[in-house]
């Protein structure tokens, strides 16, 4: 069994390289993990999720307008607390909350505009500096117990564990007796089979055996994930709670509705 490590130790890789071409309605000019719900970027709510169960560091592996989710973070304590400018002297702020602090140390790693999913992991690698790491998406929200994942990780006793999620349909579902419709779902979830939802761990030693050196176009679900299946070295979370992935403006619109409702499912933190 692979040794227990703290969550504040395991690097935490998130994907940040989408363009979110499909949300444009929500945003011309962001990168797609800095669209926001209730006005903090989806981002910040995937690395709250982690904090909550203890993750503190974080590898982005970024891409298209890499700089403006830099300048967000250098910018992130002015941006979310209240301060004190003096400008006839000293010009550093003085802070008067710690509302927005948060105990994360981020590392930003270049890794190309239209690189695949396992290249970007590749080229994160040289950071990825304990036994274990944990990889997500940068457009996938959800409630997901964290910290039972990582335990299910540990006892599986395998490479890697994906979250396997139950998705939505983006159709509405109808029960039906005879021509009479007795049941309507607007966008029921499908109890039946699962997805992949991301919210992965991995032994460190997955990269090195299972993602090529030189592949920028491979794609993590493709080869790596296929081959590690294949090997018998891939376990499944099976997560029953809250999921989405913000793919379009419709997924964008229903999440900062139940943000702005207090109900945001994911919303598993404290203020």
């Amino acid at each position: 069994m692979p040794p227990a490590i703290s969550p504040s130790d395991i690097p935490v890789v998130i994907l940040c390289g989408g363009m979110g071409t499909r949300l444009r309605e929500a945003s011309e000019s962001l990168p797609k993990p800095l669209v926001d719900i209730g006005g903090r970027p989806i981002l910040w709510h995937i690395m709250k999720t982690y904090e909550a169960h203890g993750f503190r560091r974080f590898v982005l592996a970024l891409g298209y307008k890499s700089e403006l989710i830099k300048q967000y973070f250098l910018d992130y304590r002015h941006l979310t607390s209240d301060f004190t400018l003096r400008l006839g002297g000293d010009h550093e702020p003085e802070f008067h909350n710690t509302a927005g602090d948060v105990d994360w140390e981020i590392t930003f790693v270049e890794t190309g505009l239209t690189t695949g999913t396992a290249a970007r992991l590749r080229r994160v690698a040289q950071h990825l500096d304990a036994p274990r790491f944990a990889l997500t998406y940068g457009d996938g929200i959800g409630d997901v117990d964290v910290t039972s994942l990582l335990e299910h990780h540990q006892e599986a006793n395998l490479m890697g564990t994906l979250t396997g999620v139950h998705p939505s349909s983006r159709y509405g579902e109808m029960h039906v007796e005879g021509t009479t419709v007795v049941e309507f779902n607007e966008k029921p979830t499908l109890a039946d089979g699962w997805v992949n939802g991301g919210f992965f761990l991995f032994e460190r030693e997955f990269v090195e055996k299972y993602v090529p050196d030189e592949a920028p176009e491979m794609m993590l679900e493709a080869a790596p994930l296929q081959q590690l299946a294949r090997d018998r070295q891939l376990s499944v979370y099976e997560h029953e709670g809250f999921w989405m992935g913000m793919d379009t403006f419709r997924d964008w619109t229903e999440l900062n509705t139940l943000w702005d409702a207090g109900v945001a499912p994911w919303k598993t933190w404290e203020d």
